[in-house]
């Protein structure tokens, strides 16, 4: 592992350090792992609310002149969609199809967009983009300019609501799924998006640095009466495994397209074009050789990525891409790549330190879904 005075930290570092956070290097950040323990954590999401420090998430922006449109045509879901005040998932893919980055724009104005990538893929999605704009349209990484805070669960409205800042609940602008405002908080201009990585109802939360402090004291005060606790980069991930939800550099990859990752609702297929769109729809219309599904123990055995998958006779079908025990439903879950052949319903064992453990295939998520 990287020294950690090679990595960056967010603005809340000192505050994780005094809640007793333990900490990891993740895309080139050193952020916090756990605090009081993954399945607490977890715990707290799933049964009332938990609030994340996710400010290694990269930060971007493309204005000017047609800025929307230039991000249409370069990334593969359709921006033309959403209206000015929405955000959507979308794919940074390569000209094989595979997949540089996953993330969410935030579509401002037509000349106006925010992207917030993945932590250690910011620099490449920004490089990408700005070698093709056209005149007029600027594309800066402000990766080192914004925290980012993730405020999940069923209580996750009153938290927020609490600290005056627009959420579902509002009588008159109610924030629906996947839009975002832009609100003010003690003087600075707090973004609220409703989304997450994590299957709860919840918010995500773009704070300039200097008042990254002040907010997240300010959700944990608001939470108080309902029990909601700092929730670190463990929690996430066994959270987003347990919803399905793809990691970068995991389940999908620059050598794993969006067609094997099940992630095609998020390509605008009717689009003149995108990265990676030849590629992409040559795949789609022959079929992939192999598919992500979701994998269940019917035993207690616990996956790992880079486990290997066998059918019932020993024949390698493919390997586990992400897994881990589910806190929720005490129990072995996993995402696998897997030949194409290989369908929900069937049966299959992974190689679990030698032993042979049978997993049942089905299509995630996991758990019962609460975003909305």
């Amino acid at each position: 592992m990287t020294e950690s005075t090679d990595l960056k930290k967010s603005p809340l570092h000192e505050r994780h350090v005094a809640l007793g956070a333990k900490f990891a290097e993740f895309g080139g950040w050193e952020m916090p792992l756990e605090y009081s323990g993954v399945v607490a954590e977890h715990t707290a999401v799933r049964t009332s609310v938990g609030v994340f420090d996710v400010s290694h998430l990269g930060k971007a922006t493309v204005k000017g002149l047609g800025a929307a449109a230039y991000v249409n045509a370069c990334l593969t879901n359709d921006l033309g969609k959403i209206a000015p005040g929405q955000a959507q998932y979308t794919l940074c893919c390569n000209e094989r199809g595979g997949v540089v980055d996953d993330l969410i724009a935030y579509l401002h104005a037509d000349d106006d967009v925010f992207l917030i990538p993945n932590a250690a893929n910011t620099a490449e999605v920004v490089r990408l983009l700005q070698a093709d704009a056209p005149d007029g349209v600027e594309v800066a990484n402000v990766h080192d300019d914004y925290a980012i805070l993730a405020v999940q669960g069923a209580n996750s409205d009153e938290v927020v609501s609490a600290i005056g800042l627009p959420t579902g609940h509002d009588t008159l602008h109610p924030l629906n799924y996947m839009a975002f405002a832009t609100a003010d908080f003690g003087g600075t201009p707090v973004v609220v998006c409703r989304t997450g990585y994590t299957g709860e109802r919840g918010y995500e939360l773009v704070v300039p640095n200097a008042a990254a402090v002040a907010v997240f004291d300010a959700l944990l005060t608001a939470g108080e009466q309902y029990g909601i606790v700092p929730a670190g980069l463990g929690a996430r991930d066994t959270l987003r495994t347990e919803m399905g939800y793809p990691l970068h550099g995991q389940d999908i990859s620059p050598d794993i397209t969006p067609v094997q990752a099940r992630s095609g609702w998020a390509v605008g297929w009717k689009k003149d074009h995108f990265w990676g769109d030849s590629a992409l729809r040559a795949e789609k219309e022959q079929g992939p050789a192999r598919i992500l599904r979701g994998l269940r123990a019917a035993g207690r055995g616990i996956p790992r990525p880079h486990m290997t998958v066998l059918d019932q006779s020993g024949t390698t079908l493919g390997e586990v891409t992400s897994g881990t025990f589910s806190p929720t439903l005490k129990k072995g879950v996993a995402l696998a790549l897997l030949d194409a052949a290989v369908k929900e319903g069937d049966q299959v064992t992974v190689d679990i330190r030698g032993r042979q453990e049978i997993f049942d295939v089905i299509k995630p998520p996991f758990v019962t879904v609460h975003v909305r």
